[in-house]
């Protein structure tokens, strides 16, 4: 008997690990847009506003075979990790087999860096025969090609702040510690860490006027780069307005982002952000 032809992948439902931000309700909404099915994947603690006008997974982190079986029973067989989430306290007592048994890969995964610890969780899920799938794949647009599409321009100080961030962004990548970074009049304010840039740029709103020597001097840019080695298809650096917001709060003159290596969330509601809060966003080719 001739077995039947396999659908196209394409009409698979997607699965969507879905965490903080607006990413993956993106990525939900094109799903929808082009007809596409999906399941919307919501491990304990993160809360989506948006996400019960979709099918949704209530997840466990102790419990990846009751995940597995139901991304499976739903007939996903392709998965995509949006937004942003905070790495799990896990209660050994709750594993179910599959989490036993994967436990002593799990826990140490989750003491390394941000690669080491993703690059564990994609093998757990390729093991299992699922495809992952960046967001950028999925979602036309989203890494912004070089320019200056803002109507303010980084001037010649704030170029020179931008080619020292990088400087430090790329050393930070190197020790899988963060993608980004705040110079001002060529001195680091702070650099990104586990908490993530929001809490950089609140740091440096509160610290950072002390620490620019001449007060009337470049005010400062926030500098996001992908790490060296990184896999694009989970945890890219994201920019959008709310970036611009924090930014401007910090008393920077603009934000940059590695041309093509950069998530912007809503380019046209970002650069709109930017002009009116005096700020430029900066799409620069590494060096």
């Amino acid at each position: 008997m001739t077995e039947a032809p396999r659908l196209p992948a394409l009409i698979d439902p997607l699965a969507i690990i879905a965490g903080e931000g607006v990413l993956p309700r993106l990525v939900a909404e094109e799903c929808r847009r082009i007809g596409r099915a999906s399941q919307i994947v919501i491990f304990e603690g993160t809360e989506l506003d948006w996400a019960n006008h979709y099918t949704t997974i209530n997840a466990i982190f102790e419990k990846p075979g009751r995940l597995f079986r139901a991304l499976k029973k739903a007939g996903c067989t392709e998965v995509t990790m949006a937004g942003a989430m905070t790495r799990p306290k896990l209660n050994p007592l709750r594993f179910d087999i599959k989490g036993l048994r994967l436990a002593p890969r799990i826990l140490a995964g989750l003491k390394k860096g941000d690669n080491d610890t993703l690059s564990m969780v994609t093998g757990i899920f390729e093991a299992e025969g699922f495809r992952i799938t960046g967001a950028h794949d999925l979602l036309q647009g989203l890494l912004i090609e070089a320019g200056i599409p803002t109507r303010a321009q980084p001037s010649p100080e704030d170029r020179a702040d931008a080619a020292r961030a990088e400087e430090i962004v790329t050393a930070l990548g190197k020790l899988d510690v963060g993608q980004a970074a705040v110079v001002a009049q060529g001195l680091c304010l702070a650099t990104e860490s586990s908490p993530g840039t929001d809490r950089m740029l609140e740091f440096v709103a509160e610290t950072g006027a002390r620490y620019r020597p001449d007060p009337d001097g470049a005010k400062g840019v926030l500098l996001k780069a992908p790490k060296l080695g990184q896999d694009w298809r989970v945890d890219l650096p994201a920019v959008g307005p709310k970036t611009m917001e924090m930014a401007a709060k910090a008393g920077l003159a603009g934000v940059v982002v590695q041309a093509g290596g950069v998530l912007v969330l809503g380019l046209e509601d970002t650069v709109a952000r930017a002009d009116a809060l005096g700020l430029f966003l900066w799409a620069r080719e590494p060096s």
